[in-house]
């Protein structure tokens, strides 16, 4: 492996602390000196067999997105730009209580229908794996940044009790209790939930103990998406917080917003209900995107009762006149629970993405902005959309509130996370650009965090939550994953109306030591691996 030096670099090492200007030698994968203000003192300055010069550029290690939905991008899509332009070096997936192991053949087939919205089927993909090790197995072969994976709840669930509302049987939870643990022993980080997601939703919290139980006894953490990030919000995030000390477990709180009218201004609120926890002891980490709406599937917005049983079920009950009907009445009258329990309102629900090109007109409007179109009420045209699409299309929810977003990224425990969906026509933006998005808007225009602190969220505090000792920092013998920025432009290039847009300002990036973006541009590098937990 080449090695190299990188000469006169502004280097804000992760940690928090002033940035400082040095040398930095590079080595088989790993920082091997760090030579300080070298040129200023008349030092002997390193040399390498390349040389790369940095003069007006900040050197930081490479950024980790605690919250990301590219677990079949990082097989299919070598290139992988949406995350590697943006100075990503590491992505932690298996999110939300949804992704593709472990499974077995039956369950395999029922997670590519249930998230086909968020990764599409997988036509593309070569299932080879079942289990989470065989899948960090398949990420081993090279991929274009590093992986780590949250044992996906859901998932577990389906494989031991199915698609039923209904308590776990005590050998059911003895299984998922086997599945959760031979994950953990196989290299995952920690389990997550998605609870406004079937079948997750459907878990009582003494299962969701339990389990947790199990993941801290492998030195793992929870990553709940709660029950609800709408109506009940604080109530909730209480929840989880109670539930992980109760289990003695680290909590990582997903996504970590106060969405829907009922929570504009209340960030407050959730900061004073995390202080209080945290004084307790208790170990509370979360993650945010830098945008205020959000994005899922269409689908999701259902009520939990109608996706018992699975796919097949939910399009059964949408073709079925009746209970198509009582659907709507809990959609826009009750306030179903896989809408946070708020009444939906269907201007702010706009289509994002389809997988039948038939339907690619309704990409870029709101649910009602097309059924006006169509001269018929927005259930109709949701309720088709669904069923034509066979709930493949995924949605932007204009839901957020910006006084909430910048008061939690400045909380102290905050990281960052994409949550970004790769899949659509027209995806949020955040996927491409979340991470130039704190830089350039947070930091440089705004001034709501240091560039110094923001890179700390962004690096080794992430680095910490998963327990991994030699990434997050600027440090000899720390692996060289790292991004070369220039602070004046880097900037999202992503927006809503131009979503896929590559970042700008962002020169260099190292994955292991090799240059994964050389002078803005991609390379053919593949240098990341699975990122395994380490045993406690």
């Amino acid at each position: 492996m080449e090695q190299l030096v990188i000469r006169d670099a502004d280097v804000v090492d992760g940690s928090g602390a002033p940035s400082y200007r040095a040398d930095v030698v590079i080595d088989r994968g790993r920082i091997t000196a760090i030579v300080k203000e070298a040129a200023a003192a008349g030092c002997q300055r390193p040399r390498a067999m390349r040389e790369l010069d940095a003069e007006g550029l900040v050197l930081a290690p490479g950024f980790i997105d605690m919250h990301a939905h590219s677990d079949l991008a990082l097989v299919r899509d070598p290139d992988h730009s949406a995350k590697v332009a943006q100075g990503v070096t590491l992505e932690v997936v298996g999110q939300d209580g949804l992704s593709y192991a472990p499974v077995d053949d039956r369950t395999l087939e029922e997670v590519r229908r249930a998230i086909t919205g968020w990764n599409g089927y997988g036509d593309d993909v070569d299932f080879t794996w079942r289990s989470v090790g065989e899948y960090l197995d398949r990420l081993d072969q090279g991929i274009a940044v590093n992986a780590a994976y949250l044992i996906p709840h859901g998932t577990v669930r389906m494989l031991a009790v199915g698609w039923e509302d209904r308590e776990a049987a005590p050998e059911e939870l003895d299984r998922m209790r086997r599945l959760v643990a031979e994950g953990m022993e196989q290299g995952a980080v920690g389990m997550s939930s998605g609870l406004t997601y079937t079948p997750g939703m459907y878990a009582r919290n003494a299962e969701l103990t339990e389990l947790c139980r199990v993941v801290a006894g492998y030195g793992g953490y929870y990553c709940p998406h709660h029950r609800s990030y709408g109506a009940g919000a604080l109530e909730a995030y209480a929840e989880m917080v109670a539930l992980a000390r109760e289990a003695g477990c680290p909590l990582h709180l997903a996504h970590a917003t106060m969405n829907f009218g009922v929570n504009a201004g209340r960030a407050p609120e959730l900061l004073s209900l995390l202080d209080e926890a945290l004084a307790a002891g208790a170990d509370i980490t979360l993650d945010t995107y830098p945008y205020s709406p959000g994005s899922t599937t269409l689908a999701a917005l259902l009520p939990g009762w109608a996706g018992e049983g699975g796919p097949e079920e939910i399009l059964r009950r949408l073709t079925d006149p009746a209970t198509a009907e009582r659907i709507r009445h809990d959609l826009e009258i009750n306030g179903a629970d896989g809408c946070h329990g708020v009444p939906v309102d269907w201007d702010t629900v706009e289509i994002s993405g389809v997988s039948d090109p038939k339907l690619a007109g309704y990409v870029g409007r709101t649910v009602r902005e097309s059924a006006d179109l169509r001269g018929e009420a927005p259930w109709v045209t949701a309720r088709r959309l669904l069923v034509e699409d066979r709930l493949a299309p995924t949605i932007l929810q204009h839901v957020g509130h910006e006084e909430n977003v910048r008061a939690i990224m400045r909380h102290r425990v905050h990281t960052g996370g994409s949550d970004g969906i790769l899949r659509g026509a027209k995806p949020h933006p955040r996927a491409y650009g979340t991470f130039p998005h704190y830089l350039g808007r947070y930091v440089r225009e705004l001034g709501v965090l240091s560039l110094e602190d923001c890179v700390a969220r962004l690096t080794s505090r992430p680095a910490a939550r998963l327990r991994l000792p030699d990434r997050g920092l600027v440090r000899e013998g720390y692996r060289a994953d790292l991004v070369l920025f220039d602070p004046a432009t880097v900037a999202a290039g992503a927006t809503f109306e131009r979503p896929r847009t590559l970042p700008t300002g962002i020169p260099y990036v190292l994955v292991d030591g090799r240059l994964a973006i050389e002078d803005g541009r991609r390379t053919d590098v593949l240098a990341g691996r699975a990122v395994r937990s380490t045993p406690v």
